[in-house]
């Protein structure tokens, strides 16, 4: 079986309210999968839905092959999945949180779980109502990696952690990956998928704008560029063009090389260049907006 995950015309509402609108898609055995967006553009819904978690308005999802409305509790003994928000029960201790976790996948992961909380430095003595927004994520980690899944389905997996737990935890993704198991990842952060994902579909409003390789994606998007000490730029050639108390920003596509030939020649103070935000990059890019 090469499909892990093979979504066809997927649609969720809430009422009148779209969650996702005919969303297509696959992901190949192997594979670790970029699903990226501003937040509200439906990643969340998207993934409850296709995990069989909040039920279809139409359309339908199969994971390792089975259909995720009538093999639910199958499927989800085999996924390891971190949702964006985990809720614990306040009271009780990490340990305990995490055990009952396991128990859920009826198997015993204490050897496992050990080794994942000293590695992600977790007090399971603690009680859930003491710990951080960082260590909370870390349980969750612990609960969704435990178990030894063929599937991690990681929404927003990172928001929270520091930037050594990020490193660390990418490190736990790819081991996992490297053994055997898919990975889908949902994420606004365009960086972390540019690094670590070797497929990406970027979801807008609630609809797929675009799926390709991440360098593909990666080649197609701008720079976010911001200059001190100038008011006007001429010959390059830029899109949302923002005027600053003391310089000028706006976003580049292209070779880098030739910008910064171009600005040396100008009277220039500091120069800045990001990545910008996936909002930017989807209005100037994918839906028809200036294009630099």
């Amino acid at each position: 079986m090469n499909t892990v995950i093979r979504i066809q015309n997927l649609t969720k509402y809430y009422g009148k309210h779209r969650g996702v609108l005919n969303l297509n898609l696959e992901v190949k055995k192997g594979e670790i999968y970029g699903f990226i967006g501003p937040n509200g553009a439906g990643k969340s819904t998207a993934i409850r839905t296709m995990l069989g978690l909040l039920k279809p308005s139409s359309g339908k999802t199969e994971i390792l092959g089975m259909d995720t409305v009538s093999n639910k509790t199958e499927i989800l003994k085999r996924v390891g999945y971190m949702p964006s928000e985990a809720a614990f029960y306040s009271s009780m201790r990490v340990k305990d949180v995490i055990a009952f976790s396991a128990d859920l996948y009826g198997r015993d992961c204490r050897e496992e779980a050990g080794k994942l909380c000293e590695r992600l430095k977790l007090d399971t003595k603690k009680k859930v109502e003491e710990l951080s927004l960082g260590n909370k994520k870390k349980v969750s980690i612990v609960c969704a990696f435990q178990h030894g899944a063929d599937l991690y389905v990681l929404d927003e997996p990172t928001s929270g952690l520091d930037p050594l737990m990020q490193k660390e935890f990418f490190s736990l993704v790819k081991e996992r990956n490297q053994a055997g198991a898919a990975v889908f990842l949902s994420s606004h952060i365009l960086s972390e998928v540019q690094k670590y994902c070797h497929r990406a579909a970027i979801i807008r409003e609630g609809r797929l704008v675009k799926e390709d390789e991440v360098a593909n994606i990666c080649r197609a998007s701008a720079k976010r560029v911001t200059v001190q000490g100038i008011t006007e730029i001429s010959g390059i050639e830029a899109a949302d063009i923002q005027m600053l108390e003391n310089g000028i920003s706006f976003l580049y596509r292209g070779e880098i090389r030739p910008l910064l030939e171009k600005l040396s020649e100008l009277s220039i103070e500091d120069l800045t260049i990001t990545e910008p935000g996936l909002e930017e990059t989807f209005l100037h890019f994918y839906e028809g907006g200036k294009r630099a």
